[in-house]
């Protein structure tokens, strides 16, 4: 057994802290807790999971804050997880052998971040880096903190994947949640960007919490700034930023300069499921249905998939679609069907539209 420490910041987290909590006691953890200056009855619900809770004064950045909590976890090997994740999946023996086959690496647990889109609430799967060891990799940056060698700050080191998964219900809070999430963390980030102007990273952030709230024209803003800018591109967050940019300039009226700007990128995207469902929706916006069609095929059958549908439902349905521009409504209604399988609320419509009932 290796033993390990949970660290965790929370503030106001009352509605989530218990839900977080509660699945980590069985596993025999070291649970640390750091309040970062709550107003509810957050503090009071840890202690009934973890006498581990200390104060930290919140001083605009993440890592402190992050690294605080590594400061007073007991061992070495530290398991990072937020208020608003709640564990769903686990193997215990599996992290220990990860563990010794990897000890200078970074573990990578498999998260699950819900969010409400188009009338349904559906997720998206990604992997980020929480389980390592304390004495080499610490946190950087004050907003988005970034796991990173404690001696050079790089975050070029070994990753591997731990069999551990979590749901992200982060991006689920009401509008006015949401919004005052956005505003600190935009004004955190136009600090990062006065000490590292050219660094891509910040603006692709600001894109993203903009996009969270569907401010499509300032998310369209910093993407673009973010994509004038160098990037590396092995950056994991490359495509992700990809597909919000061409959602953002199709959102505000934007089609054409997004399948002018991807198509000489198209090689290096072309196996993305997501991005090759937006670029779709690009030629569908100025009536290009045919050049649209092979993109939702392609993402069929792409092998990165990102998020829920953009290799299910989102194609599926606009196949249909496109089948259906063409006059081919058995066609249309058999992947209307496909979709509608997966309860897509626009398949959904179009079928009773069309006088479709049952499968």
């Amino acid at each position: 057994m290796i033993p390990i420490s949970v660290c965790i910041i929370a503030k106001n987290e009352e509605k989530n802290i218990e839900k977080c909590l509660a699945p980590l006691v069985p596993y025999n953890f070291e649970i640390i807790v750091v309040d970062t200056g709550s107003t509810d009855r957050t503090k009071e619900i840890a202690l009934k999971y973890t006498d581990l809770v200390y104060d930290f004064e919140w001083i605009d950045d993440f890592s402190a804050a992050r690294n605080f909590s590594l400061k007073k976890a007991s061992h070495n090997y530290v398991l990072i997880i937020d208020c608003d994740e709640f564990l769903t999946d686990i193997d215990i023996e599996g992290i220990y052998q990860a563990i010794e086959e990897h000890p200078r690496g970074v573990g990578m647990l498999l998260r699950h971040s819900y969010y409400d889109s188009q009338g349904m609430r559906t997720s998206y799967p990604d992997r980020v880096e929480r389980l390592f060891h304390r004495r080499y990799y610490h946190y950087n940056l004050s907003i988005h903190e970034q796991v990173s060698d404690i001696k050079t700050n790089s975050t070029y080191f070994e990753r591997y994947d731990i069999p551990l998964t979590v749901d992200h219900v982060g991006y689920c809070g009401g509008e006015e949640i949401m919004q005052k999430k956005v505003n600190r963390n935009v004004s955190l980030l136009l600090k990062e960007i006065e000490k590292y102007p050219n660094d891509p990273y910040f603006y692709f952030q600001i894109g993203q919490s903009y996009n969270s709230v569907d401010d499509l024209d300032n998310s369209y803003i910093y993407y673009k700034k973010a994509f004038e800018l160098p990037i590396n591109p092995e950056q994991p967050w490359l495509p992700i930023m990809a597909q919000a940019f061409i959602r953002s300039m199709n959102g505000t009226g934007r089609p054409e300069e997004a399948i002018t700007f991807f198509e000489p990128l198209f090689d290096f995207f072309s196996k993305d499921a997501g991005v090759l469902c937006s670029l779709g929706g690009s030629y569908l916006l100025i009536n290009q249905p045919l050049k649209a069609m092979p993109l939702f095929v392609k993402a069929i059958q792409a092998p990165n998939v990102r998020e829920a549908g953009s290799s299910t439902y989102v194609p599926y349905y606009n196949i249909g679609l496109i089948n259906e521009l063409l006059g081919d409504l058995p066609s249309a209604i058999s992947f209307y069907q496909k979709a509608a399988a997966y309860n897509y609320p626009l398949a959904l419509e179009r079928l009773r539209v069309l006088g479709v009932t049952g499968e």
